[in-house]
């Protein structure tokens, strides 16, 4: 039991110079850098076709018209742009304090 407590701090650290990284880790590294690469595209391309699929009506909503909602938007748009621009009718009040 003593000895195994002398060898344990007798055993020296190595010094920096001699500890490198291993190919091993590295490649590990990349392996999971490639995998989160994989995962990432696979999870666009799956909220692409859910929403595509809800688009269509396939979940039991309406189907979706984007270019009516794009016009409908446009129509909006410019429609309050021409209220800001028309002037309005003064109340008939006196502003003056």
């Amino acid at each position: 039991m003593l000895d195994l407590l002398l060898i344990t701090l007798t055993d020296k650290t190595p010094e920096p110079e001699d500890v490198k990284a291993g190919w091993t880790a590295l490649i590990i590294f990349l392996l999971l850098a490639v995998a989160v690469a994989v995962l990432g595209f696979s999870l666009v391309k799956q909220l692409r076709k859910a929403q595509a699929a809800k688009d269509a009506g396939l979940y039991g909503d309406e189907p979706v018209d984007r270019a009516a909602e794009a016009r409908a938007r446009a129509e909006a748009e410019a429609a309050a742009e021409r209220d800001e621009r028309t002037p309005r009718p003064d109340d008939g009040a006196d502003h003056r304090s």
